[in-house]
């Protein structure tokens, strides 16, 4: 990963994400769409969005967006992180984990409780996140493995939040909800 900044992103950036997020999910076109819905979304929280950039080129993208957990006192806002994209040409260089890492401090700073998301428990095990329904979490959607269904806990989370995930609306209008097996 050496050479490789995280930054937010830029509006210039908007193309080269689309292709990174195209070319790492090929052939399922939706994700790339679903990046451009979540950015637009009118939500409850501000969309964080960020890239790793290499040779001054786009070659990673990680978006965290605002979904709901509902727990019995109230809901509470929390992010999603999805989707995490790196350009098969650069897979396998930590550009990814650097990514989920620099989400999950993004995430903390912004104040929310918790983070969760859909992926591979092996994955996204090894860089913080536990499996949600053994921390008291209810997956938003039964098409989604249980394994997959992950969370991590941030500096903000109080035990009384447990619950059901709420995914926003764009998850659900694109059908982008529990589609990959982990």
């Amino acid at each position: 990963m050496g050479g490789t900044v995280i930054r937010p992103e830029t509006t210039e950036d908007r193309a080269a994400i689309r292709d990174v997020v195209a070319r790492a999910f090929f052939p399922d076109a939706r994700v790339a769409e679903l990046v451009d819905v979540l950015r637009a979304a009118a939500a409850p929280l501000p969309p964080l969005s960020f890239v790793a950039v290499a040779d001054d080129r786009v070659v990673g993208h990680v978006m965290l967006t605002a979904s709901r957990l509902d727990a019995p006192a109230r809901l509470v806002d929390v992010y999603v992180l999805s989707p995490l994209a790196v350009h098969p040409e650069h897979q396998g260089q930590g550009i990814g984990t650097a990514l989920v890492a620099h989400a999950i401090v993004a995430a903390d700073e912004s104040g929310v409780p918790l983070l969760f998301l859909e992926g591979s428990p092996r994955y996204y095990g090894a860089r913080g996140f536990t499996t949600a329904s053994v921390a008291g979490f209810r997956k938003p959607s039964l098409r989604i493995p249980d394994a997959a269904f992950q969370v991590v806990r941030l500096s903000s989370y109080e035990p009384w939040m447990a619950g059901t995930l709420v995914y926003s609306e764009p998850f659900w209008a694109l059908d982008c909800v529990g589609l990959r097996e982990q």
